[in-house]
């Protein structure tokens, strides 16, 4: 779910496209890819179980678990984007867009590798500006719908957003506690799929 922070998060080409297929192919299907795909699935993986881990990551699901129960981690991904898309130590502004901009390229460019469920997504994503639209409520609003619309068990009703917006601080303070440790966590592994390279 959280796009944004897994493009950001890559370190080739070939690992962005890893990154977001990752939720959409089978474990068996890894190896069919070349390998910077592949590394940027193994990195994805890696992300998920850090961010699993985290007491931060912990804290901010107490925001959601009350609503959505354990269905509160696919919100805090949601909402890490958006804390992400306004952390300006992290890009400016125009480079929040240019990293969008970039990462859509990339992705049309390997077409190829991409299965159809995700092709459609990606026209949307593009047509919408996902990536760099999740800076605004109204595009963390969007995506928070979406999971709900998806989501099998949750009636689409729930105010997941309201939600979000009351707890806004609380939120970005987990951000602040644990997106750091990720970018650390990110390095660390992608020197190790380098080694091995």
């Amino acid at each position: 779910m959280n796009y944004l922070a897994h493009s950001f998060l890559s370190f080739t080409d070939g690992q962005i496209v890893g990154q977001f297929l990752e939720d959409f192919i089978r474990n068996r299907d890894r190896f069919s890819f070349p390998k910077d795909i592949q590394d940027g699935i193994t990195l994805h993986r890696a992300i998920d179980t850090f961010t699993d881990s985290h007491p931060a990551i912990h804290e901010a699901k107490k925001v959601f678990a009350p609503l959505v129960r354990l269905y509160a981690g696919a919100f805090v991904d949601v909402s890490m984007d958006h804390f992400v898309a306004n952390d300006f130590s992290l890009h400016t502004l125009e480079g929040w867009k240019a990293h969008s901009l970039r990462v859509y390229r990339v992705l049309n460019a390997n077409e190829q590798w991409l299965p159809e469920n995700f092709k459609k997504m990606l026209v949307k994503m593009e047509h919408d500006d996902w990536l760099y639209n999740y800076r605004e409520d109204w595009g963390i609003k969007f995506s928070i719908q979406n999971v709900l619309n998806k989501a099998k068990y949750l009636d689409k009703d729930i105010p997941v957003f309201e939600a979000f917006l009351k707890n806004k601080e609380r939120l970005q303070q987990c951000y602040d506690d644990f997106f750091p440790d990720l970018l650390a966590h990110a390095k660390g592994i992608n020197t190790l799929i380098q080694l091995e390279n």
